[in-house]
């Protein structure tokens, strides 16, 4: 990048937002939802890999200019990881005006290295009440939002159902890394049950298979070729971050099956998209599921009440689609990107004005 467009991008630079993270995760998403809103309210950049549109991108050259310019106004580093953490504090420690600010979504006690980090940044949000318990200093909640405008419903869910090819009239989704933390095998085993019974239906896991978890999907796999099921539970895969919105316009039910999770926006996800909820208590869904108006709520690892909450919906499909249009209406109400990038960036100025 040449310096005439490394000055342009940091004259006048007001926050970054890193992402230190080079496979596609849920953070990343998160980042990739919330920054252009950001940046239409403060002069926001953003650093590393994935980068949304409508946001200018600074290379690490950028960085290192940013060392030297002056007037040295002070500029906010928004982490959502350790290693963010970590650059943003080495950075200012060796002279960058930088004031790092990490938001929390775990739900668990913190590391002692996390928690070192975390007391060292100059504001902490946190994405729940939950996971703000969690912390050893005070923080701001901000709840997660969505785009409404991305994550839309069909005017046809049957008609886009079709086009797939797959078999049956519905599909029910678990969509996230195949692991145990997220408990897709929850979600294969309450398939496993059902199915059978219900051959109107097919299901659709999509996520990311990292090499230490192969293992464990492969036998998933087994389990559902065991059943019978091979052509009726299918694994997608990690998809392109473009190809994913669609599949949510094809479900008529989400199930979220984590055991542990910071706040799940694959939730708000589904419930935008139109597509009803079976959520285990992880994360947010208690505060984002309403139970039994825009779906259903139970305990975690629990393969026989997903599934006895699933089946009640497969049995139904009209109470199905009756809830994804509550869901559908409460993100519209309760959980606007829109909103979220409000108060971030209500936070950043805080943080900014205090530094001056």
């Amino acid at each position: 990048m040449g310096s005439a467009l490394a000055k342009s991008i940091t004259s006048d630079l007001q926050a970054i937002v890193p992402n230190l993270h080079w496979r596609y995760s849920g953070v990343t998403a998160t980042n990739r939802m919330i920054a252009p809103l950001l940046a239409r309210r403060l002069n926001v950049a953003w650093l590393g890999p994935d980068a949304p549109e409508a946001i200018a991108r600074m290379t690490w050259r950028d960085v290192l200019a940013l060392r030297f310019r002056h007037p040295r106004a002070p500029v906010i580093w928004h982490a959502r990881r350790n290693n963010e953490m970590m650059a943003g504090l080495l950075l200012k420690a060796l002279g960058w005006p930088l004031r790092p600010i990490f938001t929390s979504a775990g739900q668990r006690h913190h590391t002692w290295i996390t928690r070192y980090l975390i007391s060292r940044m100059d504001a902490v949000i946190a994405a729940s009440e939950a996971a703000a318990s969690y912390l050893k200093r005070p923080a701001t909640v901000i709840l997660h939002g969505i785009d409404t405008a991305r994550y839309a419903p069909p005017a046809d869910r049957d008609a886009v159902f079709r086009t797939t090819g797959l078999p049956g009239q519905y599909a029910i989704g678990c969509f996230g890394r195949v692991r145990h933390q997220k408990g897709t095998d929850v979600f294969v085993d309450a398939m496993c049950r059902l199915l059978p019974k219900y051959p109107d239906f097919t299901a659709i896991i999509i996520g990311t298979v990292t090499s230490d978890q192969r293992a464990f999907n492969d036998g998933l796999r087994k389990k559902a070729e065991a059943a019978g099921l091979a052509g009726r539970i299918r694994f997608l895969g990690e998809l392109p971050i473009d190809d994913v919105p669609p599949w949510y316009q094809r479900i008529l039910i989400y199930a979220f099956t984590s055991r542990n999770e910071g706040f799940g926006l694959t939730l708000l996800e589904a419930m935008s998209s139109g597509a009803a909820l079976v959520a285990a208590r992880a994360g947010a869904a208690d505060k984002v599921v309403v139970e039994g108006e825009t779906g259903f709520l139970v305990p975690t690892g629990d393969a026989t009440a997903m599934a006895e909450a699933i089946e009640k919906l497969m049995r139904d499909p009209a109470r199905a689609i009756e809830m994804g249009r509550k869901a559908r209406e409460r993100v519209l109400s309760q959980f606007s990107v829109e909103a979220e990038a409000g108060r971030i960036a209500a936070v950043y100025r805080d943080v900014l004005k205090a530094a001056t």
